[in-house]
């Protein structure tokens, strides 16, 4: 758990001492959804009925703007190498690395994802579902997205293979978190599509290292 907190604590040292890639998510987020009620008209019908499944495909892509950068610097620079040579579990190095990925670019979608809402005249009730659904789905992005930046690793064009490898499995996160808010903002109950956005999140947490981990040690043979 030491070891766990260090990495984390280092790689959001990292993030924060550059701070574009969280800089980039955050602005490609905002203004993306910005740009929506410009294409689509001024209609608050319109934009009321469709700002759930705005928000969550924005949140998707902006999600994966870093992802190429989660293992790729350390990489580089052999810090890597390193990390996997210590007694630390290879797939404790990697949840440590999610964590921050999520902490530096999850987090700030959450926060700005009510304002965002508000913007698309989103129904009310739906606010907290929103916020819900975005707590079970970053951090459920961030874990997928780790296997597909774990097995680009080191390819040329690895941020196009990478889009091409993660978005099929990120269908179900963005059904289920649409639905759960397309069902509270319609007054059904929406807690069904939440567990299960929840069983997703509870597979993905040991899975998603442990697969990350195996396609990492390939990558550094």
């Amino acid at each position: 758990m030491r070891r766990f907190v260090e990495i984390v604590r280092r790689d959001l040292r990292l993030a924060l001492r550059q701070g574009s890639d969280s800089v980039m998510v955050v602005t490609f987020f905002v203004l993306t959804v910005v740009l929506f009620p410009f294409g689509i008209g001024p209609e608050v019908n319109i934009l009321e009925r469709v700002s759930a499944g705005i928000l969550w495909v924005v949140a998707l892509l902006a999600s994966m703007l870093s992802l190429d950068r989660l293992f790729q610097a350390d990489y580089e620079d052999g810090s890597l190498e390193l990390l996997a040579l210590t007694p630390t579990p290879l797939g404790v190095v990697v949840a440590a690395k999610v964590v921050a990925h999520w902490l530096t670019t999850g987090l700030p979608l959450i926060v700005a994802a009510p304002v965002l809402a508000v913007l698309l005249h989103m129904n009310a009730d739906g606010f907290g579902v929103l916020l819900i659904a975005m707590a079970l789905g970053t951090p459920t992005l961030s874990l997928i997205g780790s296997i597909g930046a774990a097995l680009v690793l080191g390819a040329r064009r690895g941020g196009v293979l990478l889009s091409l490898l993660v978005l099929p499995l990120y269908v179900p996160v963005l059904i289920f978190g649409v639905g759960a808010v397309d069902a509270a903002v319609q007054g059904f109950e929406s807690q069904a599509q939440l567990l299960v956005m929840g069983a997703i999140l509870l597979a993905a947490l040991p899975l998603a290292p442990w697969a990350s981990a195996a396609a990492l040690r390939q990558a550094l043979e």
